[in-house]
């Protein structure tokens, strides 16, 4: 009798260790079902792009052709390189997200400082800050486009003061400062909300001590705020950065990439070299100098931003 109870025991065993196997499988089952439209859209729209611009940068390739593709080599580099109009774009690139990077960032930390106290009505201002990030970017530009025309409400403003104001848009001296002006006014209230939610996070014990040791409003922004927005901060550089490589929309509907390539972009480039001049090859070749580009942003991006206390 023991040894069959003792039998019995291990075939129950084993029966119980055997389940979860079947249930475990069941589930890797079920979240590859669920992964699956996931991983189709993400092949669909990311790899096999990414692949094809690979491949059709070496190549002639036009949009529309009776002509197959042919394989050039490095050609469409050495036009590329020799193209004025590239080198335009990729200053121009540079210059934006150097000036935007900084004076978007400051702008909002300056609204969410404001912004985060205890008051009555402070809610509305952070929906006003708040409301040209939802407001879509083409009415956005179309709305400055109007309001920097020599006769619209800046100039109007300005002279007011006395002050002649520009062709903001049409003098290749300040077209693209408007454009930097105009993005800056747009994306900062989506930095804000996340500096906003950075400055919530830090624990009012530290301004307390602050206060106790005597420390005015800057040293408690340096030695306690500052410090404390460490991972805000770095989410901040990067999101701003890619935003601002991705430059377009506000280019081509506000300048087009005019006046003489002064607010031309690679992005804007590409696009219409592709689409417009229909040449493939060549919009790839673009394309692919603008992902080393990029590359080369995050690699840096990543080198100042890293844990230096994990690297020692």
């Amino acid at each position: 009798m023991t040894t069959i109870t003792a039998a019995e025991d291990a075939s129950a065993i084993a029966t119980r260790k055997r389940r979860p196997v079947s249930g475990s499988r069941s589930s890797t089952t079920t979240a590859l079902l669920m992964l699956l439209p996931a991983a189709v859209l993400l092949i669909t729209f990311l790899l096999i792009p990414i692949g094809l611009t690979f491949g059709l940068a070496f190549t002639n390739a036009r949009l529309i052709s009776p002509r197959p593709a042919e394989f050039i080599g490095t050609d469409n580099f050495v036009r590329l390189f020799q193209d004025e109009t590239f080198w335009a774009s990729l200053r121009n690139t540079i210059v934006f997200a150097v000036v935007i990077v900084p004076l978007q960032s400051a702008c909002a930390l300056g609204l969410a400082l404001l912004v985060n106290v205890k008051m009555r009505g402070v809610n509305f201002f952070r929906t006003v800050y708040f409301l040209p990030v939802v407001t879509s970017m083409v009415v956005v530009s179309m709305l400055w486009l109007f309001m920097y025309q020599k006769n619209g409400l800046i100039n109007q403003v300005l002279l007011k003061f006395g002050i002649v104001g520009p062709d903001w848009l049409g003098d290749p001296h300040t077209a693209l400062l408007a454009i930097i002006l105009m993005s800056a006014w747009q994306a900062m209230g989506f930095h804000m909300v996340i500096w906003l939610s950075g400055l919530q996070t830090i624990p009012g014990d530290l301004y307390e001590a602050a206060d106790l040791d005597g420390a005015d409003t800057w040293q408690k922004f340096r030695y306690v705020t500052w410090p404390g927005l460490r991972a805000t901060r770095t989410f901040i550089l990067i999101t701003i950065t890619i935003s601002a490589f991705a430059l377009f929309t506000q280019v081509n509907i506000m300048t087009q990439g005019g006046p003489l390539d002064s607010t031309s972009t690679l992005v804007l480039m590409a696009v219409r070299t592709g689409f417009q001049q229909q040449q493939t090859g060549y919009a790839s070749a673009i394309s692919l100098a603008f992902f080393v580009l990029v590359l080369a942003v995050t690699l840096v991006n990543r080198y100042i931003t890293r844990d230096k206390d994990v690297v020692r």
